[in-house]
């Protein structure tokens, strides 16, 4: 998983539309996936700064660690920051459905296990040199190195003959076949409702990712991590750590240069965003929503506004591996003694819901009936302390074995509102509750290690119901939460082994019980945000899927 990819009262203002809502029945209430927009009523009312702007668009990202080259960043505020730069052959669109970017199309085979992608004419990457269907099977190709660590397992797609080339038993992948220089032929061994995306994602070029590649050596892609270039609707500038990241409209892109010259990422704190959109330092932003933000947002009158569900979860990572983790009876006091409703009021104020199942309300996988929803009860919690062993020893804290059962707790926020509600909650069951307050780059680092028991994070944008679980898998390389269990290993490979939805929401629904038996994580809350659009862009579209990166290429500035 990567972690926390963002995408990115008044009379005067007024409602001009508002999407269909669907609602389901959750212990927290009701969670709604309504969205809502309200139209800029004051065009005059915009700030200097931004008035200023003729042919530059500059939205807020949150902490990027700079590593701009997909496949291979840890932090998901590189993936944002890669998006304007590489062009995949597939995408999705604001409904989740693919849609063709540099694939004009694509076949898949009757037994659904041959895919053919045929690629647009005259495809060029940014500086110009063709990309051509070798890129694309060098791109998997390195997906595949024995060398290669990153967050993307390609072998969910399983590529005949690529397990033969991570082992160094093959020189080449059979599966991956260049038919012509804009056809490409990829054979699987089993049928996976995500092999589309996972084949069709971001490439990259062979020709400068590839002149120094030597199997089973990819150190010398860190060279290129700050000197990124692909085929996306922007080509890369200049990064300056801590302030903001410059791109130039890609005159090569396949649709044309973009309307918009210059695009900048503002590196801005959460908690200056607001101000800086009202002073006109950004054209864009996202908030957490509540009532006080989105009524300060129509009062200004020059903002464009849309509110609604994000398509992701707040959780808690448990570090399974720790000794004090292993029993599930743990696991389980965890979350009954922690008033997770009381969390989401204070963080989201009415507008965010207690999550009880690994995926958003907005997936047509969500189905939480039957789930153990875990609804706060410290008496609970108690009793599943003393199953467990754990007894109240001296000053209160539980102990077991001669161990005490104090709990370190990473966090990047130092408003995070689980801090003091998980203190008092724990202290009350005899756990000893102990914050630590760090860099997100330096908590996704604990995390790859293991090196913490509990670290608060949020799901990057949740493309498929598969996305959040798959890392629980027992040998995925990216378990951070150091989780096993057999049911779900099975419940998981079940879940993409078939192109059915209606049978996959019955997988994931009978995965989602399971994990409310033997929980992984603490799950916290769904939210919702609300983006403000300066009134003088056009064609900006946020959607639940890319958030503004597809619009990218058709934003245009007010004359």
């Amino acid at each position: 998983m990567v972690l926390s990819a963002c995408a990115l009262n008044s009379s005067s203002s007024k409602e001009t539309s508002e999407s269909k809502s669907k609602k389901v029945d959750n212990a927290a209430g009701v969670v709604s996936t309504e969205s809502k927009k309200y139209e800029a009523t004051d065009l005059s009312a915009l700030p200097d700064k931004t008035k200023a702007r003729k042919d530059t668009f500059i939205a807020g990202i949150s902490a990027p660690g700079g590593v701009f080259l997909p496949y291979f960043y840890e932090n998901g505020w590189d993936g944002n920051a890669t998006d304007p730069i590489f062009a995949p052959l597939v995408n999705l669109d604001e409904e989740g459905k693919p849609v063709g970017i540099l694939a004009e199309n694509w076949d898949v085979s009757d037994d659904q296990l041959t895919y053919t992608f045929h690629l647009r004419k005259n495809l060029k990457f940014s500086d110009g040199t063709p990309l051509t269907a070798d890129d694309v099977a060098f791109t998997l190709t390195l997906l595949h190195d024995p060398a290669y660590a990153g967050y993307q397992d390609i072998s969910l797609a399983a590529i005949k003959g690529g397990k033969d080339y991570k082992e160094g038993k093959a020189k080449s992948i059979e599966g991956i076949k260049v038919i012509d220089p804009t056809t490409i032929e990829i054979t699987t061994e089993k049928v996976n409702a995500k092999s589309l995306l996972l084949l069709g994602g971001q490439i990259l070029s062979k020709a400068y990712y590839g002149k120094d590649y030597q199997y089973g050596k990819l150190d010398y892609l860190k060279d290129l991590y700050s000197k990124p270039m692909g085929a996306g609707p922007y080509k890369f500038e200049k990064y300056v750590p801590g302030q903001e990241i410059r791109y130039e409209a890609n005159e090569n892109y396949y649709a044309g240069k973009p309307k918009t010259k210059h695009l900048i990422y503002k590196i801005i704190d959460s908690t200056t965003s607001l101000q800086l959109f009202e002073t006109g330092e950004l054209d864009y932003a996202g908030f957490s929503a509540d009532e006080d933000t989105v009524e300060q947002l129509k009062s200004l009158g020059f903002a464009s506004i849309q509110t609604g569900p994000v398509n992701d979860f707040g959780f808690i990572y448990i570090n399974n591996t720790r000794p004090q983790f292993k029993d599930k009876e743990v696991r389980q006091a965890l979350i009954y003694g922690l008033d997770r409703q009381k969390i989401v009021d204070v963080k989201f104020k009415g507008f965010g819901q207690v999550a009880n199942i690994p995926v958003s309300p907005v997936s047509w996988a969500y189905n939480d009936e039957g789930v153990n929803k875990y609804e706060f009860n410290a008496d609970k919690a108690k009793d599943l302390l003393e199953k467990a062993g754990w007894k109240v020893g001296l000053n209160g804290i539980r102990e077991k074995d001669g161990k005490k059962l104090i709990i370190h707790y990473l966090t990047s926020k130092a408003d995070d509102p689980v801090i003091p509600i998980a203190k008092e909650n724990y202290q009350d069951i005899g756990i000893k509750f102990e914050p630590e307050i760090m860099d997100f780059n330096a908590l996704v680092s604990k995390l790859s290690d293991k090196d913490y028991d509990l670290a608060t994070v949020s799901t990057s944008q949740i493309l498929d119901p598969s996305d959040p679980v798959e890392e629980l898998a027992t040998n995925h390389p990216n378990n951070s939460a150091g989780y096993s269990n057999p049911k779900v290993d099975e419940l998981i490979q079940k879940g993409l082994s078939t192109l059915d939805i209606e049978k996959r929401k019955e997988i994931y629904h009978e995965l989602y019980k399971e994990l409310g038996k033997d929980p992984a994580f603490i799950l916290v809350h769904y939210r919702q945000s609300a983006k403000a659009i300066s009134g003088q862009i056009e064609g900006l579209n946020p959607d639940n899927y890319t958030g503004i990166s597809s619009s990218l290429p058709n934003i245009s500035i007010k004359k």
